[in-house]
């Protein structure tokens, strides 16, 4: 029995048609298997590419420290005592071993606060951070034009500013060169150098765009600080653990600050490495999760395929007996009933895999590149090439029992079966 053979494709073709419905039913839940596992694995991966867009231009090996009450007593200290830096932890901090970049930074009000800033008659409500030039290792900026504060921007006190685009666009309506204009900021004027967009697609890169960054000493000087600083964010080195380098420089700042070693925990921070690695975990959870349930989707119909099978043989045990008697082997009865197998779940399942990658694809077109609410749904021909390895070991599994019950029959059977 060739493959090539058109007779045995011709007497394929009337098996299958022999009982239309339930050939169409058998195949509808190897097609319906195939075409959510494609579905589940393309809006995963557009899941998965949104979260990579709302944390690019965050350092991974990030560490960000800040102050805290304390809650144990220390050094003849009350609990409930509120820690604050100042410039004189700069470098200590510094040299703690691991630390690759330290960037002390300070901000005008809350959080989310907006303070009032103006460029002529036009007014708008931005984040003023007062930075050092490390900071740029930190949070990665993406510059249109212009340059971020350097050494001696700092040094020497310079009244300059780098703004995000959205200041741009609320200060500068007609779209003008922001470069060596002055905005004003609480009553100081400051001269414009840069001007900057986030990498970020989601509201926390609106709210980076939406931020305006002076030096960090010009920052203290010009709205009172003295030499307090608010908070450290700190790069830890490639191959040093975020975890110890957070533990480290908490432990320099509980001492210098008369915190209670074993109240080192009082001290605010944030590792972003953790993060990191708990987002990548569960994306890890997730593809295998996705693969698990869109894998046993198709088996079920691959089962269903076997069940029909096993009674198309039941009824054909005449025509497998009399095939066995004229000389039929063990070979091509198992061929045969593979085949059938194989081409239900086959077309079936092409058909399930072509509509779900056209799926994908639409969704993508209609969420658009520059969407920063949606990630972009997407199949890999990694991901094409297993899926469909997956369909044919379906197509296999489906006739393995039948093609073992054909087998057993014997003339005899054929016989009997009158």
């Amino acid at each position: 029995m060739s493959v090539l053979d058109p007779d045995s494709w011709q007497e394929l073709g009337d098996v299958l048609r022999a009982a239309p419905l339930r050939t169409l039913l058998t195949m509808a839940g190897v097609f319906w298997g195939t075409l959510m596992l494609v579905l589940m694995l393309g809006f995963g991966s557009g899941l998965e590419s949104m979260t990579e867009k709302t944390v690019r231009g965050m350092a991974t090996n990030a560490v960000f420290v800040w102050g805290g009450q304390t809650n144990l007593p220390y050094r003849g200290l009350q609990p409930g005592r509120w820690v604050s830096y100042d410039n004189d932890d700069i470098e200590p901090l510094r040299r703690v071993p691991g630390v690759k970049a330290l960037a002390p930074r300070n901000q005008l009000g809350g959080y989310r606060d907006g303070t009032a800033v103006t460029h002529g008659t036009e007014v708008g409500a931005f984040s003023i951070m007062g930075d050092m030039p490390d900071v740029r290792a930190i949070a990665t900026m993406t510059f249109d034009s212009g340059r971020f504060v350097d050494r001696l921007d700092v040094r020497d006190y310079r009244k300059v500013a780098v703004i995000g685009r959205q200041v741009w666009t609320t200060l500068f309506p007609d779209g003008a060169d922001p470069i060596g204009e002055w905005i004003a900021i609480r009553g100081v004027y400051f001269q414009v150098i840069g001007m900057f967009h986030s990498e970020r697609g989601d509201d926390e890169g609106d709210r980076t765009e939406q931020t305006i960054h002076v030096p960090f000493t010009t920052f203290q000087r010009a709205f009172h600080m003295g030499d307090n600083v608010q908070w450290f964010a700190i790069l830890a080195d490639d191959d040093v653990s975020g975890a110890d380098v957070e533990a480290r420089v908490k432990a320099v700042l509980a001492d210098r600050h008369d915190v209670h070693p074993d109240d080192v925990s009082s001290l605010g921070s944030f590792n972003a490495e953790e993060e990191f690695s708990r987002i990548r975990a569960l994306f890890r959870g997730i593809r295998g999760l996705t693969w698990i349930v869109g894998t046993a989707t198709l088996l079920s119909g691959a089962v269903g395929v076997s069940n029909v099978l096993l009674i198309v043989v039941r009824e054909r045990t005449k025509e497998i007996g009399l095939r066995r008697a004229i000389g039929a082997t063990p070979a091509r009865v198992v061929t045969m009933v593979l085949r059938e197998a194989l081409v239900m779940t086959g077309v079936a399942g092409l058909l399930g895999l072509t509509i779900g990658v056209a799926m994908v694809v639409l969704a993508g077109l209609l969420i658009g590149p520059d969407n920063p609410s949606f990630g972009i749904p997407e199949i890999t021909p990694s991901q094409a090439i297993v899926a469909t390895v997956v369909l044919a070991i379906s197509g296999v599994v489906a006739g393995l029992l039948p093609a073992r019950r054909a087998v057993a029959i014997t003339p005899v059977d054929a016989l009997r079966s009158e």
